[in-house]
């Protein structure tokens, strides 16, 4: 998310699943990888879990994408 910007050890942008106008509510943790936006609640616990949600896939679908991604695929 390159509109974002580091605050501590956190990477704060706008949501871009959504018409965010202010950054400060989707937050990723740069140490656990925990991510949420806490305006809707949406939150996951680590980097496949924000690859999914910010393309609209599920769990299993982002995995793969990304192991293919990375030449680990298949």
């Amino acid at each position: 998310m390159p509109d974002g910007r580091q605050i501590g050890r956190e990477w704060v942008a706008l949501n871009p699943t959504r018409s965010d106008r202010t950054p400060g509510s989707f937050k990723i943790n740069l140490d656990t990888g925990l991510w949420a936006d806490f305006a809707t609640e949406d939150a996951g616990r680590d980097p496949v879990s924000l690859y999914a949600y910010l393309n609209g896939l599920s769990q299993r679908e982002a995995a793969t994408e990304l192991l293919e991604h990375w030449g680990m695929g298949a």
